[in-house]
């Protein structure tokens, strides 16, 4: 197990974000994170519409103004609201290493836009030491053993013999923490994989247009979407 608590090297959090689609205009509706037992959870009420595709998969939907998870209604924050308590509870860590798999093409460039939405970027990053994505860090030290796939999921699913709900940040980056202690990365392997949002440079965030009409070839173009981009099922 990585000893998450070292004196040289910063604590880990584990975070993902659940949104309305994959295209560059959608927004965040649940924010989770996990550092060994400490976890955060919020939702936010999206003003954009979900992709029907996303909330099929998802099992998100938006009624009234009111979130709705599986039919069941969530208490919800405002963006500003849950990136503030994000941060505090960053700060609670003393300016962890986030992880999160797929983050650096996508997570990071759409937390990096709801941050600057609300002048909340330099607030955050005073409160981290950088990111790693897990998806190539996963792909160097599992390059050996045959894998088809990487996606979080069947990496969970292979490696520690268990399936979990995906398409919940809560569940995902639970089994993430999991998965990361499996591959026991070394500071070096992790220095490789880091970076900051500065670095990000703009990366393209709409990842697959959605043209399809129709809910059917709505859904079946996100699940394409979540095959080319995701390495993890994602929204």
């Amino acid at each position: 197990m990585v000893d998450c608590s070292s004196l040289h090297s910063p604590p880990t959090v584990f975070f993902d974000l659940e949104t309305t689609g994959l295209d560059s205009s959608c927004e965040i509706v649940q924010l989770a994170a996990v550092s060994g037992g400490h976890t955060f959870n919020l939702f936010m009420v999206p003003r954009r519409p979900f992709q029907r595709g996303a909330s099929r998969i998802t099992g998100f939907s938006v009624k009234h103004q009111r979130l709705f998870l599986h039919r069941r209604p969530l208490l919800t924050s405002s963006l500003r609201e849950a990136l503030l308590s994000f941060i505090s509870f960053l700060r609670m860590l003393d300016r962890p290493l986030l992880l999160g798999h797929n983050i650096r093409r996508f997570d990071c460039p759409v937390l990096a836009r709801a941050l600057d939405e609300v002048n909340l970027r330099s607030h955050f990053q005073r409160e981290v030491s950088g990111f790693v994505d897990t998806l190539p860090l996963a792909r160097q030290l599992l390059k050996d053993h045959g894998l088809q796939s990487f996606k979080q999921e069947s990496l969970v699913k292979n490696l520690l013999g268990v399936s979990y709900a995906a398409h919940n940040a809560l569940e995902d980056v639970q089994a993430l923490q999991k998965l990361y202690w499996r591959l026991k990365p070394s500071a070096n392997q992790i220095q490789q994989h880091t970076f900051t949002l500065d670095s990000l440079a703009d990366p393209p965030v709409n990842l697959i247009p959605v043209t399809v009409s129709g809910q059917t070839g709505l859904c079946e173009t996100f699940r394409k979407a979540m095959d080319i981009t995701g390495e993890k099922q994602k929204d």
